[in-house]
C-alpha cells in the first residue's frame, strides 16, 4: 500500500487525518512538489479546482496565500489558505483564512528514510461548520470524504515525483 492512513482526534474530539506515504525520492523534491500550485490543482482535476487568486502557479512559499475553487457535494466552493509555517524541506503547514471550514489546518512533513527516500506525513485538523450540525456532518460524510480526497492527492503526488506522470509539472 502506497499511503497508510489513520484517524485521531484532537483533545476536543475533532477529527485529525493523518497519512503517511513512501515516496521513492528525496525529500527536497516531496517538498517542492508538494507546495506546487500546478501540481495541487492536477491532483484534485475531478473536482474542477483551480487557484483563482493569491499564487496561481508555481511554488508558494512562507506566508503566501491561494484562494482554491472547486465543486465538492455539487456545489461551488472558495477556499483561502495561507502558508503559516515552513521550515524548507522537512515541513511547511497551510490554514484556512476563509471558505467553508469553521477551521481548517493542513501540516505536510517529509522525512528522509534511511534509504534516501521520503516518509510523507500529513495532518489534517479541520472543523466543520454550523455547530452541532458540522458536528452531524463529520461523523456522516466529511472525514470519509476528506481523507479519500488527501488519500488520491498523496497517489497523485507520489506518481508524478516518481517520474511516473510526464503530464505533471516538471523536474525541479
Amino acid at each position: 500500500m502506497d499511503t497508510r492512513a489513520s484517524m485521531k482526534r484532537s483533545r476536543s474530539g475533532l477529527p485529525i487525518i493523518h497519512l503517511e506515504t513512501r515516496i521513492a525520492a528525496p525529500p527536497e523534491r516531496c517538498f517542492d512538489l508538494a507546495r506546487s500550485v500546478d501540481l495541487h490543482m492536477g491532483s484534485l482535476a475531478h473536482t474542477g479546482e483551480r487557484a483563482v487568486a493569491g499564487v496561481t502557479e508555481g511554488m508558494m512559499g512562507p506566508g503566501d496565500s491561494v484562494t482554491w475553487e472547486a465543486r465538492h457535494f455539487g456545489l461551488r466552493w472558495r477556499l483561502t489558505s495561507r502558508i503559516t509555517d515552513f521550515d524548507q524541506p522537512r515541513h511547511f503547514a497551510d490554514e484556512q483564512e476563509r471558505g467553508p471550514f469553521a477551521r481548517f489546518r493542513h501540516v505536510h512533513t517529509f522525512t528522509r528514510l534511511d534509504d534516501g527516500n521520503t516518509l510523507m506525513t500529513d495532518e489534517s485538523d479541520f472543523d466543520a461548520p454550523f455547530g452541532p450540525l458540522g458536528v452531524i456532518a463529520n461523523a456522516l460524510f466529511l472525514t470519509r470524504y476528506m481523507r479519500r480526497l488527501l488519500t488520491a492527492r498523496n497517489a497523485y503526488l507520489k506518481h508524478v515525483v516518481e517520474g511516473n506522470d510526464q503530464r505533471g509539472p516538471s523536474p525541479l
